[in-house]
């Protein structure tokens, strides 16, 4: 019996049940492990992370992969699947579940301490009704909808297919991948009639890979980046933006900073890099600088523990501990919650770069090695105008066309007929 013969699965009520979990460890050798139903360690996906670590990962990556595993693990679970015995007809009824599934609601860590559940867990008090998926009146950015996203499935999705790739490669998985390649793309030579003055173009597709919308950077201006500024209560906070839009670094590369890695005097601050995990020292504004003072000022005060191999920020609250990305995004929620906006912090990073790589006097090469693309081509994405300065240009041109329509017409030259102009260049004349 073919496997599309068998009886169609039931999908509209599911329910992803919360089996298992991804725990990290703090081990260097096995950052995350992922634990099944009874708490025990999924072998298969120890594996594979091991896989991915000798690959030089770094641990977000592991972690990222695990995520996507975990789900597909519940997935299995729910309907008593083994891994190793998981058909294309369940992968595609995973994918197709998970384009019309709403996405489990995270509980807060105090309530879920607490004995809360998601229905009885108290809402957060906000002072704006938030709709999500509609576009946010100041910003013009979406809020993210109650669905999983197109990055976030197409991610799954090659997450998986990498996982039994692995697998049947070392003879421990299937003989046939669940997430298959797409059928035009399973045959020939990848790049085959590859041009060597073009990029590589990325011709092998997933099956059930979903088509990602493209998005073009999007900067905070001018404007509204003094209003979130000035909403921010610490200098703390202060110092953190004014670095982020200065340098171009990501929101968790900032965070890696120690206290001997600030050179207020050759105005540089040294950070390690997301991918390659590289020390990198990056030129900062000196307004960025003199909030650090600042906050530096704040932590002396306070008996913050100081250090030249310390962490650089820092908890604002007893028990000091350094501040991660987390903490982080949530001040930042703060200050837009208070504006109504909902920008984030990779926005800007967007900023930065948008600043940098329209400055005529800035190399576009110098500006690849601050914001530390491997590609230039990536860099290209800065260069064109922003959405709302391509909106302003295209209402100034529609005035001026307003006012052109509304000038009266010059009068005509001595000797020329008014009606055979009419006849020959219409009714403008």
């Amino acid at each position: 019996m073919l496997q599309d013969d068998l009886p169609e699965r039931d999908m509209k009520g599911f329910v992803l049940p919360e089996l298992g979990r991804l725990q990290e460890t703090g081990d260097p050798w096995a950052p995350y492990q992922l634990l099944d139903r009874s708490g025990v360690i999924v072998e298969p996906v120890r594996v594979f992370f091991a896989e991915l670590q000798a690959g030089n990962k770094p641990g977000s990556t592991v972690r990222s992969y695990g995520m996507d595993l975990l789900r597909w693990w519940r997935f299995l679970g729910a309907f008593d699947i083994a891994w190793n015995q998981a058909t294309r007809a369940d992968a595609r009824d995973f994918t197709r579940w998970m384009k019309i599934a709403n996405k489990p609601q995270r509980l807060h860590w105090r309530h879920r301490k607490a004995g809360y559940t998601a229905e009885t867990a108290p809402k957060p008090k906000t002072t704006r009704k938030k709709i999500p998926g509609t576009p946010n009146v100041i910003t013009g950015k979406a809020s993210p909808g109650p669905q999983y996203a197109a990055r976030t499935r197409a991610h799954c999705e090659t997450v998986l297919r990498t996982f039994y790739d692995f697998h049947l490669d070392e003879g421990t998985g299937p003989i046939i991948n669940p997430f298959p390649l797409d059928r035009s793309r399973r045959s020939g030579r990848v790049n085959a009639h590859h041009r060597p003055d073009q990029p590589f173009r990325r011709e092998q597709t997933g099956r059930y890979r979903p088509t990602i919308p493209q998005r073009t950077p999007r900067r905070i201006p001018d404007e509204m980046f003094n209003a979130l500024f000035a909403a921010l209560r610490h200098h703390r906070d202060r110092a953190l933006l004014a670095f982020w839009v200065s340098n171009g670094a990501r929101a968790e590369e900032l965070l890696t900073s120690r206290q001997r890695d600030a050179l207020p005097g050759q105005q540089l601050l040294g950070v390690i890099r997301k991918g390659t995990r590289a020390y990198q020292q990056l030129p900062c504004s000196t307004d960025a600088f003199v909030w650090l003072r600042l906050y530096q000022e704040e932590l002396r005060r306070d008996g913050v523990p100081a250090g030249r191999d310390l962490p650089l920020w820092w908890t604002l609250r007893r028990p000091w501990r350094a501040l991660n990305y987390d903490a982080a995004r949530a001040m930042f929620n703060r200050a837009n919650d208070l504006l109504g906006s909902n920008w984030s912090l990779h926005d800007l990073r967007h900023t930065a770069s948008y600043r940098l790589a329209r400055d005529p006097s800035m190399p576009l090469t110098d500006v690849q090695w601050v914001l530390g693309h491997a590609h230039l081509t990536t860099t290209q994405l800065y260069l064109p105008a922003s959405q709302d300065e391509v909106i302003e240009r295209v209402l100034v041109h529609h005035a001026r066309q307003a006012q052109q329509r509304q000038r009266p017409p010059a009068p005509l030259a001595p000797g020329y007929n008014p009606d055979s102009l009419k006849t020959l260049f219409g009714n403008s004349w």
